[in-house]
């Protein structure tokens, strides 16, 4: 069954067309692809590979999959053989199909957004989604979040390959269907923020305290702990987290965090 399915997806390539953009950008200089793959093999070792996690990297310039670890036949019901002969076309294959048109809308956005950046721009760029995975044989739906990232931009700042830090939700999510996000800081520093509920770039200019305060709130600190370590009162902590809250157009603090994750402030 294994190697009638692989043959399949062999010749459908029904889902990698969607990326021609990406296989036909002007790549330019060498890749050491080995010290790449030990590279990422170091970082699952680092991160330690557990259940429910998956690291892969998406090579564009042939739509591959060149590297993915973890758990992931067992998550997915497909066999490693088939991520490696057919890398691409089988992770898309196992996504929700009403997951399948978000996601395909979404890689062109990212695309396009990428490419309307500079280079050091580019560089900063990130995006994260959330997806529904069918399991191959139990046909069970799992949520599965991602944090990905460049992982190498050649010299004329191509995007060559992703690194995707995915993660199973043991709870689902709010969002009932593909859910997408993605940010870059701007070279004046300015931080860049878009998401699907909220398709327009977002600037969001912070104060030295307000990031202090971010960087507590991502800490878990609650509006008293901040008071104290700021030695600020609690109604001032308040002020300053609405004011975060209004600058990230975020109606709640799940929201304000939720954005706040994206940056690296």
């Amino acid at each position: 069954m294994d190697k009638v399915l692989l043959k399949d997806l062999k010749k459908q390539d029904k889902y990698t067309k969607f990326f021609k953009e990406w296989k036909e950008q002007e790549f330019k200089g060498e890749v050491d692809e080995q010290k790449l793959k030990d590279e990422l093999a170091s970082l699952s070792k680092t991160i330690g590979i557990s259940e429910g996690l998956v690291i892969a990297c998406f090579d564009y310039r042939n739509l591959n999959l060149a590297f993915f670890t973890g758990n992931v036949e067992q998550l997915s019901g497909y066999p490693e053989s088939m991520f490696r002969n057919k890398g691409m076309e089988t992770s898309f294959t196992m996504i929700h199909p009403d997951d399948r048109p978000e996601l395909f809308r979404f890689q062109k956005i990212v695309f396009d957004a990428f490419h309307s950046l500079s280079i050091q721009e580019r560089h900063t760029f990130e995006f994260s989604y959330t997806t529904r995975w069918v399991h191959r044989t139990s046909q069970d739906v799992i949520w599965m979040t991602s944090k990905v990232r460049p992982y190498v931009i050649d010299e004329a700042g191509n995007f060559i390959m992703d690194l995707h830090i995915i993660v199973q939700l043991i709870t689902p999510p709010k969002a009932k269907n593909y859910d997408w996000n993605y940010s870059y800081t701007k070279e004046d520093g300015a931080k860049i923020f878009v998401s699907k509920n909220s398709p327009i770039d977002k600037a969001i200019k912070l104060t030295t305290k307000e990031k202090e305060i971010v960087d507590l709130i991502l800490e878990g600190k609650e509006s008293k702990e901040i008071s104290e370590l700021l030695n600020i009162s609690v109604n001032t902590v308040a002020t300053h987290r609405k004011n975060i809250l209004r600058k990230l157009g975020a109606r709640n603090v799940g929201e304000m965090v939720k954005i706040l994750a994206s940056y690296d402030f």
